[in-house]
């Protein structure tokens, strides 16, 4: 039972014997630093019920939880909040449980478990991830781990788009300019070279279009007729009838992207427990639309295409069908949500897109619930803003958008840079300086991202982002490293403790509170899909343990009880950072 709970039992008591008025929900709140106390009540909302002084409600109230509970020692009233003091007793306690607790914050997972499923990431394979992408990745990710921590079954997933025209650009313009080019005989990550076709078809394509203008073809006509077009256009007839040539090369080229994706999803630390991919499930959902039809779901025009309409909704008409009986995105998202509820048995399910996705999602869900899946109430769309960068920062391969290699190898270059220009790294090997440069390039990169509502857009500056002061992920970083090296010299392991007859400082007192808060966040953060929570939690965590660190002597207290007690304070400090950092996907390093 939480502290709150146990109080508002002893004022709901209070409030009926004294003023017969049943109030069961009460405002609690940490108490503000310049007023005295651990934990205040917002006396206002109870003058709906109890017609009165909040100030004198507010005294009746503390000193009737003075007397009723041990864990109060006393109050004061500043208007109408009532500040209530916690008993040394309360504070014991209370960082005995959290010392015991080795799974502290964190809920076990259990076969009956909450299911859920996460989706993120979801690239096409005609070029590289970018920083969209990455954002994705790391909000996709976090999310699950977030949910895992909360003790959820998870299930980290994507949807390969590895079909379409798109993939039939790349491979045309190989076959007429690649020369038999592959990533082995080039060197080229895989994605960046299917990638580095598309942009040979576009130029080839463009050239095309303005021969033909100068022919005196319409431009809006030239795009229909340009000869690699056409060319891609036939290549997806072919792949569609299943022509064994154009399949084999369409296999060929989309495993040389599979393969930089991998890379690139090991640098960024991101996985997953089951791929989905377009080819294999463009065509589900045609028997679904098929039944729903016949149910008067959906509806067919004069020209065979099947609609919905959902304007009643606040929504508009959706094509669902082709004339010619050939799926569109919504019939396959259709599809596959079934497909994975019928893979995995799950009760919810994420799925992380941006924000211009908004729309369909409200489609696909309304759709879905149309149909009559009950789970339809149990699908969320985590929509999250655009990153954008400074002008002039990091320009891609393709001069158009911030490639992720390139991005994350300029972090892992920034970290050295500022690393270097700090002093930070003395007495560190080449080996071990190449492995904290990346530590902290990715853990500044994910930290930044992460820290923003993922509804708002961002505006990322990775020299910002690996400032070893304010909320940044280095300075987390750098404090974590500091408990280790404090845990190092006092040369002790993890201990029994006993507080029974301690006497808590102030600053204890405050750290003590906040790592109580853990817990709540998590559940919060889970309850939200957003992992900016998390971050923000671990970012005043630290805070308030350098403002103790600082304004306490730690080793050199003046007994021996109060150095084990300090010592273990922060140990579970740098546990939960621990903690916090690894449901974002962040390291943190030994020693820094």
């Amino acid at each position: 039972m939480t502290l709150e709970t146990q109080l508002s039992k002893h004022i709901t008591t209070f409030l009926k014997n004294t003023h017969q008025v049943e109030v069961q929900d009460f405002d609690f709140q940490l108490t503000r630093k310049e007023f005295e106390g651990d934990l205040t009540l917002v006396v206002f909302p109870l003058l709906k019920h109890i017609k009165t002084n909040p100030v004198q409600l507010g005294e009746q109230i503390g000193e009737h939880l003075v007397k009723a509970s041990e864990t109060i020692s006393a109050f004061n009233v500043v208007k109408g909040f009532l500040n209530l003091s916690l008993s040394e007793t309360y504070f014991s306690k209370l960082i005995q449980d959290i010392h015991q607790d080795k799974n502290f914050g964190f809920k076990e997972v259990t076969p009956e478990s909450h299911k859920v499923m996460v989706e993120y990431s979801s690239p096409n394979t005609n070029k590289p991830l970018h920083l969209g992408h990455v954002r994705n990745n790391l909000l996709g990710f976090s999310v699950a781990e977030i949910q895992k921590a909360a003790g959820k079954q998870v299930y980290k997933t994507q949807i390969i788009n590895d079909r379409g025209i798109h993939i039939c650009k790349s491979m045309v313009a190989w076959q007429k300019f690649g020369d038999g080019e592959t990533p082995e005989n080039s060197g080229v990550k895989g994605d960046h070279l299917v990638g580095k076709y598309y942009v040979e078809f576009d130029k080839a394509y463009k050239a095309e279009i303005k021969e033909l203008v100068q022919q005196g073809t319409a431009e809006q006509q030239a795009k229909k007729q340009t000869p690699i077009f056409i060319e891609a256009q036939d290549m997806l007839k072919k792949w569609e009838a299943g022509d064994e040539e154009t399949v084999a090369l369409w296999s060929k080229m989309n495993n040389w992207v599979y393969e930089g994706f991998e890379k690139t999803y090991k640098e960024l630390g991101v996985d997953f427990d089951k791929n989905y991919y377009e080819s294999e499930t463009y065509l589900l959902g045609k028997d679904h639309i098929k039944e729903g039809l016949e149910r008067g779901v959906f509806y067919k025009k004069d020209d065979g295409s099947v609609w919905i309409d959902l304007s009643d909704e606040g929504l508009d008409e959706k094509i669902v069908l082709r004339s010619d009986g050939t799926a569109v995105y919504m019939t396959q998202d259709i599809g596959t949500a079934i497909q994975r509820i019928t893979d995995y048995d799950i009760d919810e399910m994420v799925y992380t897109v941006g924000n211009e996705q908004d729309y369909h999602f409200k489609v696909l869900f309304l759709i879905l619930k149309k149909l009559g899946f009950k789970w339809a109430d149990n699908l969320y769309h985590l929509s999250y803003g655009m990153v954008d960068l400074p002008s002039g920062k990091m320009k891609s391969r393709e001069g158009n958008v911030v490639d992720a290699d390139d991005l994350i190898d300029e972090m892992i270059e920034t970290a050295r840079t500022i690393s270097q220009e700090l002093g930070k790294l003395e007495g560190y090997d080449e080996a071990e300086k190449n492995q904290l440069y990346k530590m902290i390039g990715l853990g500044a990169l994910k930290y930044f991202i992460l820290k923003v509502d993922p509804k708002k857009r961002i505006l990322f500056d990775p020299k910002e982002s690996v400032d070893f002061q304010g909320n940044t992920g280095p300075f987390i970083q750098y404090t974590y490293a500091r408990i280790q090296s404090i845990l190092r010299k006092a040369n002790t392991e993890a201990d029994s403790l006993d507080v029974t007859n301690y006497n808590f400082d102030d600053k204890e007192k405050s750290l003590i509170k906040q790592l109580n808060e853990f817990p709540g966040i998590i559940q919060q953060a889970a309850d939200q899909y957003s992992p900016a929570l998390v971050a923000n939690y671990v970012y005043d965590l630290v805070k308030e343990f350098n403002s103790f660190y600082q304004n306490i002597s730690i080793l050199g207290a003046d007994d021996s009880n109060q150095i084990h007690f300090r010592v273990e304070l922060a140990r579970i400090v740098g546990e939960v950072i621990k903690k916090s950092f690894a449901v974002l996907g962040i390291e943190v390093p030994q020693r820094m």
